[in-house]
């Protein structure tokens, strides 16, 4: 039981960092759409989180209330670029999708874990085809503000 714990909340870390990550973003964007799709996309990691908490604690384990490390360093990383250049939509949207990368990863190396039951397994699915969702729009968006710069 202890190894699907942590499974789940190695996916609730992530799910943490994508909120903070994507209200990080909201919050730097001058860009009301932007900030509109961030905030929602915050929204749905913090669902997500919530879930895999829930989960946890229904297997009797801890569940995890932060972010990672990782996360915190790549958070700092975001707010010192921040204070050190005007940090355009491009570059917000890259970070977003740099992101979305990490959680893509997460979540495959979660599925790929044959510990985990089926039960389990389909929630890990469905949050994964939303990060999935969410990576491509981001990357899209990302496509397109490159294509207004060049």
């Amino acid at each position: 039981m202890s190894d699907i714990t942590s499974v789940l909340n190695n996916l609730v870390e992530t799910s943490k960092d994508g909120e903070k990550g994507f209200r990080t973003a909201a919050e730097d964007t001058k860009n009301a759409e932007l900030k509109t799709l961030f905030l929602r996309r915050a929204q749905d990691c913090a669902t997500a989180a919530t879930e895999l908490q829930q989960r946890v604690a229904a297997l009797g384990g801890k569940p995890d209330e932060g972010g990672s490390v990782a996360g915190a360093l790549h958070r700092g990383w975001v707010n010192l670029r921040s204070t050190v250049a005007e940090r355009s939509d491009l570059a917000i949207l890259e970070e977003c999708e740099r992101g979305e990368d990490v959680a893509k990863a997460h979540y495959r190396k979660a599925l790929e874990d044959t510990t985990l039951p089926d039960d389990l397994r389909a929630v890990v699915q469905h949050q994964y085809e939303g990060v999935m969702r969410n990576h491509d729009q981001i990357r899209d968006l990302r496509d397109q503000y490159r294509e207004k710069q060049g």
